[in-house]
C-alpha cells in the first residue's frame, strides 16, 4: 500500500464543502499507470472483494443488500442510490455519495495525470458529519468516531489499493 498517499483535496473536489465546515474529511491518492475513466474507477472501487464484504455486512446488518448489477449502474449514471448510499453529487470524473444516515460521504475522483504515459490519478475521500444534541450546542463527531479513526484510515488505504489492483488487472 505504499502506493497510497494521504493529501489535501483538489480545489474542485466535490467534498471541498465538507472541509470547509466542522466535518472532518480525508482524502487519498494513487496513480495508476493507464487511462482509466471514472465509470471504470466506481465500478471497481465496489466490486472489490473487500468492498464486497462491506456490502455483505450491510444487507445482514442495516438491510441494505446490493449486487454487481447496481455496481454497474451507479458507475453509469442510470441510478442514484445504492445499498446505504445516495448520489449527493458527481460529475464527468467525480462522484459524491451519502449514507443513509446523513451523517458519512464517500468521494471518488480520477484525474488524468499531465505526463506522456498517459497515467490517472485515482482520489478516494470521506467526510464525516458532526451533530449537535441542540442548536446551543458545539458540533460533536462523537466517542465512536475517534475510536475508530485509525482504522478508517486504514481500511480507506485498503479500498483504494484493490481498487488500484483491480483496475490494474482488468483495464488495459
Amino acid at each position: 500500500m505504499s502506493s497510497i498517499i494521504s493529501c489535501p483535496l483538489p480545489p474542485d473536489a466535490l467534498l471541498q464543502d465538507y472541509l470547509r465546515g466542522d466535518a472532518y474529511t480525508d482524502c487519498y491518492a494513487t496513480d495508476i499507470p493507464q487511462c482509466v475513466s471514472q465509470t471504470q474507477y466506481v465500478e471497481a472501487f465496489y466490486t472489490t472483494a473487500i468492498f464486497r464484504i462491506e456490502r455483505l455486512l450491510l444487507k445482514w446488518l442495516a438491510s441494505k443488500p446490493s449486487t454487481d448489477a447496481q455496481v454497474r449502474q451507479l458507475a453509469a449514471a442510470a441510478v442514484d442510490a445504492f445499498a446505504a448510499w445516495q448520489v449527493e453529487s458527481r460529475s464527468a470524473n467525480q462522484l459524491l455519495l451519502r449514507d443513509y444516515t446523513g451523517r458519512t460521504r464517500s468521494w471518488l475522483m480520477v484525474m488524468p495525470n499531465d505526463d506522456a504515459a498517459a497515467s490517472t490519478r485515482l482520489y478516494f475521500g470521506s467526510a464525516v458529519v458532526p451533530v449537535r444534541r441542540t442548536p446551543a450546542d458545539p458540533a460533536e463527531l462523537g466517542i465512536g468516531f475517534r475510536a475508530l479513526l485509525g482504522f478508517h484510515k486504514l481500511y480507506s488505504r485498503v479500498l483504494l489499493a484493490a481498487a488500484r489492483r483491480r483496475l490494474c488487472k482488468f483495464v488495459r
